[in-house]
């Protein structure tokens, strides 16, 4: 199995995880991630699918995932913060990494999870925990990236792929910059630093706009564990979770 011409089999020491699985097809990298949380797999270990037929996003909604895409999903253990706090960092990671590789700052960040280029989607983050009890067991953080993958038409005004902009790109030089840092950045921290915050509102795409959801008011920015702040006539509020929906 090669992954754009590179030996899967040297993955793992190429990009410094115990474990790396990749997939021609399969349902979802983040359930795949699950069952190795399951079954006793170290922390980073990594599942790349070449394409899923049961995607997901937020919310329930589907991740169209064809050929020609990043889908990715790494195994995180207990320790490794809170989930809004590790989105917005893995949402660094990837802004990050696609500005690295245009060579120029042209990403934005949508809370919770999307990754905008030219106000349009080239990625998302989904974090999710599975618990015994009170105690978090492990984390299965998957992130997806538009790289040449086909568009449907009714997703083109909304969705952007990496190719448009750089025609060249293979999955593995996203990927190269992806998921070491991923690995570093997932663990220990449950806060978002001064730096990350900082990082985010230089990104932040959806700071002064009048939002109608996930509660009506302005969008004013992070708290350091992730949340949206929102002010209105009645106050500030933070946001930990919901759909997003401008006024």
């Amino acid at each position: 199995m090669t992954l754009d011409g590179v030996p899967a089999a040297s993955l793992p020491r190429r990009w410094s995880v115990p474990r790396v699985r990749v997939s021609r097809t399969m349902p979802s990298s983040l359930d795949a991630v699950h069952d190795l949380g399951a079954g006793g797999a170290a922390h980073g270990a990594t599942v790349i699918a070449e394409e899923q037929t049961a995607g997901r996003g937020r919310d329930g909604r589907t991740w169209r995932s064809p050929y020609g895409g990043v889908w990715l999903a790494m195994l995180l253990r207990p320790g490794s913060g809170e989930i809004s706090a590790l989105s917005i960092r893995a949402g660094l990671v990837v802004a990050d990494a696609v500005d690295e590789l245009l060579g120029r700052p042209a990403t934005r960040l949508k809370w919770p999870n999307d990754v905008l280029l030219d106000g349009r989607k080239v990625g998302g983050v989904l974090c999710e925990t599975r618990w015994q009890g009170d105690v978090p067991q492990w984390l299965a953080l998957g992130v997806g990236i538009n790289v040449a993958n086909e568009l449907p038409a009714e997703l083109a005004p909304r969705a952007a792929r990496l190719c448009d902009f750089l025609p060249d790109l293979h999955r593995i030089d996203v990927l190269d910059r992806l998921v070491p840092a991923l690995a570093r950045v997932a663990a220990g921290r449950r806060s978002l630093t001064e730096g990350e915050c900082q990082a985010f509102a230089e990104r932040d795409w959806l700071r002064g706009r009048a939002l109608r959801l996930p509660t009506p008011g302005r969008a004013d920015g992070l708290t350091p564990d992730g949340a949206l702040l929102v002010t209105s006539g009645a106050g500030q509020v933070a946001v930990r979770e919901g759909h997003v929906e401008l006024a």
